[in-house]
This record gives structure tokens, sequence and C-alpha cells, in this order.
């Protein structure tokens, strides 16, 4: 309705009256136990739902579609409302649903019925089905785990040793003064987590504490709170999904922070190098060359993602070489929330689009999907486990336990996909439509 609150307020209070009236009347079709009343929280989407107007995953999008902040975040979510995710997952129901059919055939008439196929050679066949199907589940849980970086957040860490730039490189970022900037060494003594929308993305940057090792500069200079400061910095720079190591390009790399670059690295963690004041170098006499060669032999970065910034030439957004480093940021977003594709593909013309709407699948949706794996995980070892067909003295009795157990990895395999999209028979999905409802 139009107008302020109070028009709203009088005609909420004028329905109710026009409920009576129409009920007192003998030619309405409202009976005087009629009540207009408040909708329940999300019920005319469940009304879309139960009238398969939408499905669930649709509804799921919808919901983080309302509630988007970022670009990135309102891509995800509207290309979710408009995915074949849920066709895909009944799809893949059907297949398994096909499937236990073939083993609860074997189990029901092999004794009064001739196959044509052995009960080994049958599983086997089923057997090829399932990894082809399990290696598709496989991509979608990989790239539901790549939107979760879209929909919750990328964390990045700032690491580096004391007076680096660290703080600088936050507020030019941030365009703000979100952390102090003093000449004082270890000015920044716990983690100061700043949000910001870089390029559509939703970052969360941490500043930390710089790292030293004591006696590097003097004994006594790392004190207690500095040194709670540097454990805090490490394990924050280890639970990221991104370091930018910043360097001091007057200065040597500090072991402490050469050490737990290469621990992220190992661990997988996208690290990339911001060599600051670099208008203090001089450009004749080889110290950019000098720098990219440490940087590769120490750390293995290649000399993409290092970068020469000084922070106190950036007074605007587009100076200090800003700008390239904020691009080779973003790339390496792009590159970390990218869907991933499938080497072995069974179509000879593979829908590449559906790779893609998988990055907005939930994490519902992930968990089922890695519960249905693992369902079909205990198919493959039953199978695997069931005695060659060229063996004389197996039993037929083993052989149709084997099957049993398989067909019954396969019913719960499809059970989880059907709560995904809500159309099952499960008995909790009226338990997960109200969680997903109410949302």
């Amino acid at each position: 309705m139009h107008g302020g609150p109070a028009v709203v307020r009088a005609v909420l209070a004028a329905i109710p009256q026009c409920a009576e009236t129409a009920a007192s009347s003998p030619s309405s079709p409202l009976s005087p136990s009629s009540q207009i009343r408040y909708a329940e929280p999300g019920e005319f989407t469940r009304r879309a739902f139960a009238n398969n107007r939408m499905d669930l995953p649709q509804i799921e999008s919808l919901g983080e579609t309302l509630s988007a902040a970022t670009e990135q975040q309102r891509k995800l979510s509207v290309r979710g409302t408009t995915s074949s995710l849920a066709a895909r997952y009944e799809h893949w129901r059907g297949l398994l649903l096909a499937a236990r059919g073939e083993l609860e055939a074997l189990i029901d008439f092999s004794e009064d019925q001739h196959f044509d196929e052995s009960p080994a050679m049958l599983c086997a066949s089923v057997a090829r089905q399932v990894r082809g199907l399990c290696s598709h589940m496989e991509a979608h849980v990989a790239n539901a785990v790549r939107g979760e970086l879209l929909r919750n957040g990328i964390s990045v860490a700032l690491l580096g040793a004391p007076n680096a730039g660290k703080s600088s490189l936050l507020n030019c970022i941030v365009g703000r003064d979100a952390a102090i900037v003093s000449q004082e060494a270890g000015t920044t003594r716990d983690v100061v987590e700043v949000g910001v929308d870089l390029g559509g993305w939703l970052v969360r940057i941490g500043d930390m504490a710089g790292l030293r090792r004591a006696g590097i500069i003097n004994t006594n200079d790392v004190g207690r709170v500095e040194q709670e400061g540097i454990r805090r910095a490490k394990q924050r720079a280890l639970e990221s999904h991104v370091v930018i190591l910043v360097q001091d390009a007057t200065a040597d790399m500090d072991p402490e922070v050469v050490e737990t670059a290469k621990q992220c690295i190992d661990l997988g963690i996208h690290v990339l190098v911001a060599i600051n004041k670099s208008d203090q170098m001089d450009k004749a006499d080889g110290t950019h060359d000098t720098w990219l060669t440490t940087i590769q032999s120490t750390l293995g970065i290649s000399n993409n993602l290092v970068t020469f910034i000084s922070c106190k030439d950036a007074t605007t957004p587009s100076s200090g070489n800003l700008p390239s480093f904020l691009e080779t940021l973003q790339a390496t977003f792009k590159n970390m929330t990218c869907a991933l594709v499938p080497d072995s593909h069974p179509d000879s013309d593979p829908d590449l689009s559906i790779w893609q709407e998988s990055l907005g699948a939930t994490e519902r949706q992930r968990l089922l999907l890695a519960e249905c794996l693992h369902h079909l995980d205990t198919f493959l070892a039953t199978v695997s486990s069931e005695p060659a067909a060229d063996i004389p003295d197996t039993t037929h009795d083993q052989d149709e336990v084997d099957i049993v157990v398989a067909a019954e990895s396969l019913r719960s395999a499809a059970e989880a996909l059907a709560r995904i999209t809500g159309r099952g028979e499960s008995g909790d999905v009226e338990e997960v439509l109200g969680i997903v409802f109410e949302k």
C-alpha cells in the first residue's frame, strides 16, 4: 500500500470489519467462521512450492537474493532462482532409482526367471554408472564450497614485518583510516577486521601485528603483548583464504614472515606479494629484478603475483600502482570462485551452464550431496567386495545378501537427493521445509 504508517494501520483495521460485513450477507461466499489473518512467514512462497510453481533450491536462492549485499552475491543468488539445479538433482535421483530397480528385480525374481547377465556382471554395469555420477556430484560439492566464498565472503590476511605498510595498504583499499599508521614498530597488536565490497566480492580483510623474530632488531624488542599479537596474526593467516605478504622494499625479509608464508602455501592458501615503498627504489640499479628473483627463490611465487606499490603515493585509488595490485587481487578472487568442470563428461556436448549454476548450491544442499556420495561409496565398496564370476564355489545366498546391501545403499542415496528438492517421501522433509520457509 502507498502512504504512511497511519494509512497502513487504517487499512489493516478495516479489513476485519469488511470480513464481518461480508460474512453476514447471505450471498457472501464467506461463512461466519471465516477469518482474515496475517500470513505466516514465507506462507505465499510455500504455497508456490506446494503448487509446483517453485522448487526448494529456487526458494533458497530467493532468500539469498533478498539479503545480497554485493554484486557477486546478487549474481549468484539470481542465477539460482532461475537455475535447473533441482531438475539435475531429480535426474540423478531417477538414475539411482533405475539402477536400484535392476538390483531389486534380481533379488525378487532371480529364482523364477533367467537373466542374461550374472549378478556380478549386473552389479559391475551399475557400478560404472554410479562412478560417473559420483564424479559429477564431487564437482558440484567442490563448486558449492567455492560458492560459499561468494556468499559468506573471502577472508584476506595482511602479513608482514612491522612498519612494512600493512595498515597503510588496508587504509588505501578501504578508503578510510581503518587502522592506526605510525612510524613506531608494533603499533598494531590485535587483528583489525574490515569488511569491504571489492569489485563485487565481499572481502573481510584482517590487518595484523607485524611478525618479527626476537633478536632480529633487538633481543628485548618483542614484549609479551606483541608476542600475543604475533601469535594471533599467524593463526589468522593460516585460517584465511588469501594472504597478502606486504614487504618493505628497503628492508630484508624477516625469517618469521617467510616461515609463516611457506606454511600458508603448503596449506593451499593463495599468497600474493605487495612490495611496498617502491618510491624509494632506484629503478636503475636492478633492485626490481632482484626482488622478483628473491621472492621466486624463497617462496616459489610467480612474478605475476608480485606487485610493486607505494602507499605513500597512494593519495587516490588510482595512484601508487594500487590499480594493478587490485586487479591481481580480483583476478585471484575470480579464479577461486569460478566453476569447476569434471574432466570426464559422459555427454558429447556438455552443458557448462549447469556447473556455473552449481556455485549457487547452499550448504544444506552440499551436505546432502556429501551424504549421497557417502552412500554411493558404500555401494561401490559392497559391489567391489563381491566374489568374481569365474570362482565356482560362490553361493547364491552370499551374492543375494550383497545385492540387498547394495540396493539399500542406492535407496539411501536417492533419498538424500529427494531431500534436496523437498519432493521426496522422507519423514524429515516437513522439518526441512519449515526451516527453509521461515527464512
